[in-house]
């Protein structure tokens, strides 16, 4: 049913993409909605009500809720937890605090998934500088999605980025992934390594690019719920993601409301200074 690369990644048809931008965009409205929503006083469990509530009323299904157990539709994580905080009502969100707002849905059978890093009202200058880092070391991995590129060009370009920022710890454990008919699909896509490696980028493939940066160590735990991920020195970290595919022109972020349009086009221009 599906055409795969010599190295099994699924390979898309212009259909099929096109299904998966309509999945991606619930996604990315949905996470807008969020970012308009996150204010002190709102609790993580209230943010996941409305994810759903807009999830569902695109006729979509959230595709976390469920997955391997998790109770949520989205993954909301507060200030030092990396990635996978399980929504809960226990603690309000105060000024100062960043969140991190992972979020998915199938439509018509194929998967979108992103994830957003927000401010909770005015935040210390080094938080907004972990945000912003964090996002463009994203779009830096992005624009490595070019036909004949090596899927290590991404982790490289994440990685070269962060690292030029500052002394920030990328957790080596956690990357982003392919993505299709699963939300979850081979290959792993690192957030460091050397350029020139692995399977070469096709036309029709998609991939989750998901970098976490941490302003201090690289290491984590995970709690003992068994999903939200914490730095081990207590400091925060930020998560950025897109889902993207592969096309003849170029990268097209599926769950960015303009294609990435708009962040890629400087980015693309400069590729071979990048390569």
């Amino acid at each position: 049913m599906f055409k795969k690369s010599k190295h099994g990644i699924q390979i898309k048809s212009p259909e099929q993409v096109d299904k998966m931008r309509a999945a991606g965009l619930v996604v990315g409205r949905t996470l807008e909605l969020l970012r308009s929503s996150v204010q002190p006083g709102v609790t993580p469990l209230e943010l996941d009500a409305v994810a759903e509530e807009a999830i569902r009323g695109e006729g979509a299904i959230p595709s976390f809720k469920g997955y391997q157990g998790f109770p949520a539709t989205i993954c909301a994580s507060v200030n030092d937890e990396v990635v996978h905080g399980i929504p809960t009502d226990r603690r309000k969100l105060r000024e100062g605090d960043i969140i991190s707002l992972d979020c998915g849905a199938i439509l018509d059978g194929w998967h979108g998934d992103s994830a957003i890093t927000v401010p909770v009202g005015e935040v210390a200058p080094a938080l907004a500088e972990l945000i912003r880092v964090t996002e463009e070391a994203m779009w830096r991995g992005i624009s490595a999605l070019t036909v004949g590129g090596h899927l290590s060009e991404i982790g490289f370009r994440v990685e070269r980025y962060v690292r030029s920022q500052g002394r920030y710890g990328i957790p080596p454990e956690y990357g982003g992934h392919g993505i299709g008919t699963e939300m979850h699909m081979d290959p792993w896509v690192a957030n460091h390594g050397r350029p020139g490696r692995g399977p070469r980028f096709e036309v029709g493939m998609c991939f989750a690019v998901e970098p976490m940066v941490n302003i201090g160590t690289e290491r984590t735990k995970v709690l003992d719920d068994e999903w939200t991920v914490v730095t081990m020195d207590g400091k925060p970290s930020a998560h950025f993601e897109h889902s993207v595919a592969v096309t003849e022109d170029g990268p097209v972020v599926l769950t960015a409301l303009d294609g990435g349009v708009s962040r890629l086009k400087a980015l693309l221009a400069g590729a071979k200074d990048e390569a």
